[in-house]
């Protein structure tokens, strides 16, 4: 498995690029640590990476009630890590489509 598990396309990251033209987000391996995620983006993109930060968020609990009974699960961990390129550069995600 890679460090870079996938990119975050949600409003709330698409409003952050608007905002600051030079900033993805990235949802990557919980293991992975900044060195290797800038890396990572630098060799698969093709770009330069000026800083990483990382965000672990923790498994939230859910139930939900059914004809026999509660069930009780928990939402996976995850960490997200918002990347900042150098002035002037971008990255394009629908370009293969």
């Amino acid at each position: 498995m890679g460090i870079l598990i996938k990119p975050i396309l949600t409003e709330k990251q698409t409003m952050i690029s608007e905002k600051f033209p030079n900033r993805y987000g990235f949802r990557v391996a919980p293991s992975a640590n900044k060195v290797e995620i800038k890396k990572a983006v630098e060799e698969l993109y093709g770009v330069s990476v000026v800083s990483v930060n990382t965000i672990k968020y923790n498994g939230k609990l859910k139930s939900r009630y059914t004809k026999t009974g509660v069930i009780k699960g928990k939402t996976p961990a995850f960490k997200k890590a918002i990347i900042t390129l150098k002035e002037g550069e971008s990255i394009d995600f629908f370009s293969n489509i």
